[in-house]
């Protein structure tokens, strides 16, 4: 079970970190992914780590503004959300899947429900 959390109404310019427990799993074993899906949009990927954390990747969008991050003793992964632009504006979801990494949310077997990120001007 995923669960992930943080989302809330924050101004542009702002942060948030969103979090994300893993239970009822090894989830050490498990490459975790953040996406998102804005108001008649797509989902898109966000950032992704590999199980042990060693290898992240980010969209484009985010870089250098996001930061994943996890903690394998907590069964948690983070996304440290900063410089937060009206576009980040979407529902949050965290997945996993064994080991690797991966922009693709058709390789993750695991979902959790969203949270809402709310960004203003």
């Amino acid at each position: 079970q995923l669960q992930a959390s943080g989302g809330g109404l924050v101004q542009a310019g702002g942060s948030l970190r969103l979090s994300c427990a893993v239970s009822g799993r090894t989830f050490s074993n498990y490459g975790m992914g953040w996406f998102r899906q804005a108001p008649g949009k797509e989902r898109e990927f966000v950032a992704a780590i590999s199980w042990r954390g060693g290898s992240t990747d980010y969209a484009d969008s985010v870089k250098g503004r996001f930061t994943i991050s996890r903690d394998n003793a907590k069964n948690t992964v983070y996304l440290q959300m900063n410089s937060l632009k009206l576009e980040d504006t979407a529902v949050y979801y965290c997945a996993a899947r064994i080991m690797t990494r991966s922009r693709d949310s058709n390789d993750y077997d695991y979902w959790g429900r969203w949270t809402l990120v709310t960004v203003s001007s």
